[in-house]
């Protein structure tokens, strides 16, 4: 571990993680260079979390972020303890306020999977311990770590790479915008009339891609905006709570299905990215997320990675 990349994350020291916006472009670059020094010499950070424990209070069902957490807090030397929305006191009506400063005396780190990002930003706010962001309707910051991770994998230096984002302008579209404008990438969203990016999200990473060399592009046309794009990324067209949306969505979101058609349009050695779980059939079809360019497997693993580099540097053991 060299000192420059010690000192670049220290001031991330025992602060709560709830945006990609809060990073400067040095911490973002040093993180994911973190996450690879974690993925390819895991042995010399076997014990740095000793006698650390993360809670993880999920209100939304998980199968990525739940078990990468866990087995991530673990191989870094601490445990965690699961807490649903259903076992705990504020699943029964307890003020948030009060979960967090019980539990910021029980635990080193707190996990908080939700709805509103409010409720993040008031745990945060009530905590004396970092707390992380493990996705919200408005944001999902962890995802877009390991998504990094993963382009670097396999395409190189993020600077000038293109990235088209096909679909819903939803909390993964919102952090994949600020993910790009921190390392200088080009992020186009094709994105449906009805179901845009929140203005301020996409004025915000519009400014911090003016320092980078970034860009943000949005429009309606997917077969465009895909043009000679490096990354293709998507998700499903439903979020979890939008189930009475189904019907409506599919229909408004018919023409932006990623297909070989579509990745034809890409740059040859674009790569396409999903965080999980994928709907085959609706937002992809089986031959481009089990083809030769997908890469969602090694991205589904950076996930374990990209968060213990995340630990690491806000438990202040980097």
């Amino acid at each position: 571990m060299n000192d420059a990349l010690r000192e670049t994350l220290s001031p991330l020291h025992n602060e709560s993680f709830g945006t990609l916006s809060g990073l400067q472009p040095a911490q973002m670059a040093a993180l994911l260079d973190l996450a690879q020094l974690v993925k390819n010499h895991p042995q010399d950070f076997g014990n740095r979390l000793k006698g650390k424990v993360l809670g993880l209070i999920f209100e939304k069902h998980s199968t990525r972020t739940r078990v990468s957490f866990e087995v991530g807090i673990r191989q870094l030397g601490g445990d965690a303890i699961f807490l649903s929305g259903n076992d705990i006191q504020l699943g029964r009506g307890e003020p948030i306020e009060d979960t967090a400063k019980v539990l910021s005396r029980y635990v080193q780190g707190i996990v908080l999977r939700t709805f509103g990002q409010g409720r993040f930003d008031t745990m945060a706010k009530s905590a004396s311990v970092p707390v992380i962001n493990a996705l919200t309707d408005r944001f999902h910051p962890c995802q877009i770590l390991a998504d990094l991770q993963t382009i670097r994998e396999h395409r190189g230096p993020l600077q000038g790479q293109i990235m088209t984002w096909v679909g819903d302008g939803n909390n993964v579209a919102h952090s994949l915008m600020f993910g790009c404008a921190l390392t200088g990438m080009h992020f186009r969203g094709a994105i449906p009339l009805g179901y845009k990016c929140d203005p301020e999200v996409v004025q915000r990473a519009k400014s911090i891609a003016e320092d980078t060399g970034g860009s943000i592009r949005l429009g309606e046309d997917p077969a465009a905006l895909a043009e000679g794009a490096h990354v293709i990324v998507t998700d499903v067209f439903t979020s979890m709570g939008q189930e009475d949306e189904a019907k409506a969505r599919l229909e408004a979101f018919h023409g932006y299905q990623v297909n070989p058609a579509l990745m034809e349009r890409a740059d040859p050695g674009a790569v396409f990215l999903h965080c999980l779980p994928a709907h085959r059939g609706e937002e992809v079809t089986a031959e481009v997320i089990d083809g030769p360019q997908s890469v969602v497997w090694d991205e589904a693993e950076n996930r374990l990675h990209a968060q213990k580099a995340l630990l690491l540097a806000l438990m202040g053991a980097v």
